[in-house]
């Protein structure tokens, strides 16, 4: 399915960046096997797929032969309106067998700002163009009017509209192949196979789980608002049937985009929980139901609608995975490597092109990973959150009207300690066009932190270099509109260092 999707899809976001996920599930939605996709999508399948079934049961919503429905709505999906979701039902000899699934970025889906992750966006109303769950395909053939709504409201719809294809290709791939599972083994050894694989994933981890400490352990980490810092506290224990996870003391919503509707901070947790396994265990649902992670409502991580979350998706997941280590670290300090970047540093421009069409461009950049327990951290690497590649700067100059002028790790911002952290990158560019750029980062005002006496990584920064040459030093979450030949200096933020600095292990630096 992935690679189906990755193939075939328009937008470089999607083709280069694979800013995509995939899943089978059964009859009742639980997760049989994912790809190795984006973590923050991964986890969110299992609050999403459920929000969707019981909406779609409580609408009267039936699924035939032959449909796929389609939503974006973060509420239900459980990331946000940039992340598009296909489910779409397997059928053998006249019986439902499963669903697949899918999410895919797409790098515009209307609203105020090119990307339509908007620094200012007060509502998600703000945030872009909001599709309840639809037919996009209704007995094999696309539905056109879902089709001309789109067409009408997102800023770059051919290039969605061909990605959104790409998801159909990606659903009809997956049901080709589930299909010819139950073809080949029959119906009740397949499902016999996949309850048993699921609860082989739950026995695994709690197994592994009995081992961990029985101590209640808790963290506090920090989100950045303008001048200000917005707190996440975590308490952490051991139950019975898996690890319980506690946010109270969470700051509530805020009226800005970083709000995590709970599909993210599940994932989040997911995540963090899934790194502390040493087994190779097989994510699915028996991983899944070993997790009761509880966040207020309307506090940050589980807020109500019509708060914004476009940057929850992104840089509230990366703080939520930070903080879970945080306290990870004080349950299996042998484990847990010190803070990487946090942040996607996440790059939204658009405008008028050449030929008077609007061109939306959206990516994530990399920094460094934080030192480890045996080894130092890794330079120019997503972390955590997102699992996605670069945009090709050979690709991005082809399809968009912009040059890049610098593209190398950001030598010395890495966090020192007995294992440095890794070094974050310098990406930089200057536009042939009118246009307008936002970004979402963090880890502006405080660096990623080290740990056991490890010192912290450099924080990231942005600069504005206007084509006069004037300067300025730009926060970490604003809208810029830039003349031609205006550029962009991406700086973003080296791991935190892993051990006291000075008696050094056989290593000369840092990882590359």
């Amino acid at each position: 399915m992935g690679v189906a999707l990755k193939r075939s899809a328009l937008s470089p976001n999607i083709r280069e960046r694979v800013d995509h996920s995939c899943a089978v599930l059964d009859t009742d939605g639980l997760i049989v096997a994912q790809a190795e996709h984006i973590p923050v999508h991964l986890g969110s399948f299992r609050v999403g797929v459920r929000n969707l079934l019981e909406r779609m049961k409580k609408d009267g919503m039936e699924l035939a032969t032959g449909d796929m429905v389609l939503t974006n709505e973060p509420y239900l999906s459980g990331t946000h309106l940039n992340d598009l979701m296909v489910i779409a039902p397997v059928e053998w000899r006249g019986e439902r067998v499963g669903f697949v699934v899918n999410k895919a970025h797409h790098v515009d889906v209307g609203g105020a700002k090119p990307g339509s992750i908007n620094p200012g966006a007060r509502t998600i109303y703000d945030e872009g163009f909001i599709i309840p769950p639809v037919r996009i395909v209704e007995r094999g053939a696309v539905n056109k009017e879902v089709i001309h709504m789109i067409e009408s409201n997102f800023k770059a719809a051919s290039v969605s509209l061909g990605d959104l294809q790409a998801q159909l290709a990606a659903e009809r791939m997956g049901i080709k192949r589930v299909v010819e599972l139950f073809k080949k083994n029959g119906r009740d050894p397949v499902n016999t196979a996949w309850r048993a694989v699921i609860e082989y994933g739950r026995e695994l981890t709690l197994t592994e789980m009995k081992n961990w400490p029985d101590s209640l352990v808790e963290a506090e980490d920090y989100l950045e608002w303008m001048d200000k810092v917005i707190p996440l506290h975590v308490k952490i224990r051991k139950g019975r049937q898996g690890i319980i996870v506690d946010f109270t003391g969470t700051s509530p919503q805020v009226d800005a985009p970083l709000n995590a509707v709970f599909g993210v901070t599940f994932s989040a947790v997911a995540f963090a929980i899934r790194s502390m396994l040493v087994s190779d265990i097989p994510t699915n649902e028996g991983f899944y139901s070993t997790i009761n992670a509880r966040a207020p409502l309307g506090s940050l991580l589980n807020p109500i609608k019509p708060a914004p979350v476009s940057g929850g998706n992104l840089e509230t997941s990366q703080r939520t995975a930070d903080l879970m280590f945080r306290a990870l670290a004080k349950l299996l300090p042998d484990r847990v490597p010190a803070a990487g970047s946090g942040t996607m540093t996440n790059l939204m421009m658009g405008g008028r092109n050449y030929d008077g069409s609007y061109w939306a461009y959206y990516e994530t950049n990399g920094g460094g990973s934080g030192g480890r327990p045996g080894g130092p951290g890794v330079s120019g690497v997503h972390v955590n959150m997102t699992n996605t590649l670069n945009t090709p700067i050979e690709i991005a100059e082809r399809v968009y009207p912009i040059l890049f002028t610098e593209y190398r790790i950001r030598e010395g911002s890495h966090g020192k300690g007995k294992h440095n952290g890794g070094d974050g990158i310098i990406r930089a560019f200057k536009t042939r066009l009118e246009t307008q750029a936002s970004i979402l980062s963090d880890r502006f005002i405080l660096g990623p932190w080290g740990l056991n006496g490890g010192q912290p990584g450099m924080p990231g920064r942005a600069t504005l270099v206007k084509a006069d040459g004037r300067v300025k030093k730009l926060p970490s979450k604003i809208t810029v509109d830039l003349s031609p030949e205006d550029g962009l200096i991406i700086e973003t933020a080296g791991g935190g260092g892993w051990g006291a600095p000075g008696r050094r292990a056989n290593n000369k630096d840092r990882g590359r």
